[in-house]
Formats: structure tokens, sequence, C-alpha cells
């Protein structure tokens, strides 16, 4: 094992060094950083044109610059890092970088956690209802979302999810006639393709699902939902218990009624934990880390409560409970955030339209800690959506494919006929090794993320990887670009590693230093 990170290190290092190298002579091929002094007409041009030569070093063979900037990467291993400057603004290209990366992150990190889940998901749905109606209308959805262009996603969702959509919230929104049918028919039908089974039942599962929807719709428009939306007590219940129910199917099955009593117990303390916690922000100064912390706090009582129930496999409750405790404590997180949306969507900076449609955050918008946080989520809603749409089409199809091809092996025969349930037979045997196939993608994905999403940053004005690099080649600067490129070939690299490292838990057959 040693010896196999060590080859690793080794051989990525050449790699990213080699990279660097080519890429340098690249771009200072690629660029003119004199451009706009060769068109002009000052009296001392050629004044100008030698003191930038000087400033940029432009008369130094490109390797002398290279190794000089290599240097300057290397000072990162003893503390003193130095990846160059902008030399129009002069802002050292570390606090540029870090500026741009904590952007990209805030940008990609719920968008590609949504679509994997969501794509993983529906994928192996649609692989076990293969060739029916909802096989069929999840294949054109995917690749409908797959072969549509980024920027004119983004474009739509600025028109109709932000314009439209405040518009409608500032003239006494109400929910149409025609929104009820359409939603009743789709929840409805999606739900019945996906649960499958004889007339009777789909009719029964349309049923319950349309009804449910119609419920929460009638809610919602009677109540004023969309202006002063909360989920209240008996939505944070409904929630939690539907959580509790849910993740004990897929952890364990029903038929586990310790996993599932250590699930509800979670569920319970949840709703328990409702009106303390609504008076708790009112003693407490509101900060990220405490809200992570409660958040990995309320995963450790799952986990012990799971070890409480007890019985032959006490693991497997304090798997049910702690994967519980994660959409309970983000029902109540989410709550908070609620309580505090009528007084952000009606501050001055606001006006009754939320739904930001540039930027990061408003300017000069100033608040507690949950007004921030909504104001930061308002900024990520459409961003957001554009990258899940085009990502989640990708999942569909490589979980799909990847869940066939296990579904058909010896071995899923095999436990079929040993009487196993189908839950048992997806979930424990063919779950894990579907997966194998994502390990190479979904690293590379993420990194390539990471990168920077080019035309999502640019058109909705976010200063991320992607904006930093295309602005900084088009303003001729190399510093910049080469740190991008630097961080972008360590990634990749590291993905590529990562991508080894889940084969080797995935699948026992591969071990890593094969």
């Amino acid at each position: 094992m040693i010896m196999f990170f060590v080859r690793r290190l080794l051989t990525s290092s050449l790699v990213v060094l080699v990279s660097t190298l080519i890429m340098y002579v690249l771009v200072d091929l690629a660029i003119d950083p004199l451009e706009d002094l060769r068109l002009s007409t000052a009296p001392n041009k050629q004044q100008l044109i030698d003191s930038r030569e000087a400033l940029l070093s432009l008369n130094d063979p490109v390797l002398v610059r290279y190794l000089d900037w290599l240097g300057g990467v290397f000072g990162c291993f003893t503390g003193s890092c130095d990846l160059g400057t902008n030399w129009r603004t002069s802002q050292p290209v570390t606090s540029l970088l870090a500026g741009a990366v904590g952007t990209t992150l805030q940008l990609i990190t719920a968008a590609t956690l949504i679509a994997i889940v969501l794509g993983v998901l529906v994928g192996i749905v649609s692989a076990l209802r293969q060739y029916t109606g909802f096989d069929y209308s999840i294949t054109f959805l995917s690749f409908l979302l797959y072969s549509l262009p980024v920027f004119w996603v983004a474009v739509l969702l600025k028109q109709f999810a932000a314009i439209e959509f405040n518009t409608f919230l500032n003239n006494d929104p109400s929910v149409p006639l025609w929104f009820y049918a359409v939603m009743i028919l789709l929840v409805g039908g999606f739900v019945t393709a996906a649960m499958g089974g004889p007339w009777l039942v789909r009719l029964r599962n349309f049923a319950i699902a349309g009804g449910a929807m119609l419920v929460t719709l009638l809610y919602i428009d009677l109540t004023g939902w969309l202006t002063d939306p909360a989920l209240t007590i008996v939505g944070v219940a409904v929630g939690a218990i539907a959580s509790a129910f849910a993740l004990t199917t897929l952890s364990t099955g029903l038929r586990d009624r310790r996993a599932l009593g250590a699930a509800l117990t979670v569920a319970g303390l949840g709703i328990a934990l409702y009106y303390p916690l609504q008076y708790l922000w009112y003693y407490l100064e509101e900060t990220l880390l405490i809200i992570l912390g409660l958040g990995v706090l309320s995963i450790v009582v799952g986990v012990l409560v799971g070890l409480a129930w007890g019985g032959p496999d006490r693991w497997r409750s304090a798997r049910t409970a702690a994967l519980t405790a994660i959409p309970v404590s983000g029902l109540l997180f989410v709550e908070q955030l609620l309580v505090n949306w009528e007084r952000y969507s009606n501050s001055g900076l606001i006006r009754g339209r939320p739904i930001a449609t540039f930027g990061r955050t408003t300017p000069n918008f100033e608040g507690s800690f949950w007004l921030e946080t909504l104001d930061l989520l308002a900024h990520l809603v459409l961003p957001t959506l554009t990258l899940i749409l085009i990502s989640f089409a990708a999942y569909t199809r490589y979980t799909r494919a990847s869940t066939l091809e296990v579904l058909n092996q010896d071995y899923i025969r095999t436990a079929r006929a040993k009487g196993l349930t189908e839950r048992t037979v997806v979930m424990r045997h063919a779950f894990r090794n579907a997966l194998i196939p994502l390990a190479s993608i979904v690293p590379v994905d993420i990194i390539t993320l990471v990168g920077g999403a080019v035309i999502t940053e640019t058109i909705f004005n976010w200063f991320g990887m992607g904006k930093l690099f295309v602005d900084s080649l088009n303003g001729n600067i190399i510093d910049p670009v080469m740190a991008y490129l630097l961080i972008v070939a360590i990634l990749a690299v590291v993905a590529n590693f990562v991508a080894d490292l889940v084969y080797a838990v995935l699948d026992p057959r591969i071990r890593v230093n094969a």
C-alpha cells in the first residue's frame, strides 16, 4: 500500500509538472500583454511598451519565465506561496484564488450532490422498470436535458423562474386551476409508473399521490404559503416520519422492527425539539460552525439511538437511525430559514423579489445569519438548477445502463432463487456493484465543476474559477491563468487517484496494490 502511494505521488507530480510546462508555453503563445499598447496613439507609446516588457519580463525566454513562476509554486511548500500577480490590478493571485475557489465550491456543492442522488435513484428505478412507460419517459427526458445548451437553460430559468415568478409573488399570488391539474397528473403518473404493479394497485397509488399533491396545493393556496412560508410542527412531523419509513425501507426493510423503531425514535426526537429550538436561537448566536456541529451531533445521537435498540445486528439499526437524523435535522434547519423568509423578502433591498438573477449576494445586504443564508440561497437557486438539470441527465443514463448490466448477472439470479426479497436483491447485491462504473465518472465530473462552470458563472455573474480563467485570458494576464491550470491539473490527478480507491472499496476483487 505504501509503495502504491509513493508510485502514484511520483507519477502524478511528473504529470502535473509536464502539463504546466506545456500549458505555460501555449498560453504565452496565445496571449499578447502588449495588445492594447500596440494600438495606442499615445506620444510615449514606445516608453509604455518598454515599461511593460520590463514589468512582465517579456524579453526573457519563456522557459526562464516558467522557471521563475515554478519557483513561486514550490514556495507554497515552505510557507511563501507566490503564484504571481494580476499586473492590471496589482492583486496577488493567491487572494484572487481564495475568493474564486470558495465561490465555485458554494455554487457546485449542492448541485453536484443533488444531481448524483437524484440521478442514481431515478436511474435504478428506470432500470427496474425497463421498457415501461416510466423508463421511456425518463429516457426521453434524460436525452432532452443532456442535449440542451447550458446558456439556453440558464436564460430560460432567469426569465421564468426568477423574473416571472417574482412578478407573480408581487401580484397577490394564488395557484391557478391549470397548475392543479398538471401537478396532480404529473406527480400521480410519476409515482404510479415508478411503483408499478397491477392496474388496481396503480390506480390506488395514483389516487394517493394525486390526493397528497391536491392537499398540498390547497394548503399552499389557502394559507398564502408562497409569501409567508412555514413548515410548522405538522410539516416537520410528516416529513420526519416519512423519512423514517423511507430510509428504513431502503436500509433494512420494514420487517426489521428494531431499525424502524430506531428511525421513528429519531423522528420523534426531532419533533420534540421543534419548539425548544425556536427559543434556542434567541439565546445562542447563530454561526455556520454551530449549525454544522448540531448536524454532526444529530447523527451521533442517531447512532446511539440505534445501538440502544439493540438486537442481533445493532449496527443496522444504528445506520438507519443515523441516516434518518440527516433529513430530520435538515427539516428543522429549513423551518428556521422559512421563519425568516417574510422578513427577508420584504426588506428594503429585496422589495418582494427574492429570486435573484445575478451575483453571489445582494450588494450591501446585512442581517442575521438566517437572513444572510437566505440571501445566499436565493442567489444559488438558478445556477444550481442549471447545473442539476444538465448533470442529472448524465447520471441517470450511466446508472440505468450499469444497473441493467448488474441485474443480468448470475449472482443476482441466484439471490432471487434463494428467496431473497426484491429490496434485498437490489439494495444489498445490485446497488453496490452498479455504482462501480460511476466511480470513474463522478470524481472527474466533480473536479471539472470545481475547475469552474464557465458558462453558468458568466451568465449568473458568479466570480468563480471559471470566470477568473476567462477574464484573465481575455485580459492577457498569464499568472491567474496558470494558477487556474495548476489547480485543475492537481485536482485531475487527485480525481483519478480517488477513483482508484473507490473502485477498491466497491469491488473487493480490485486491490490498489495490484
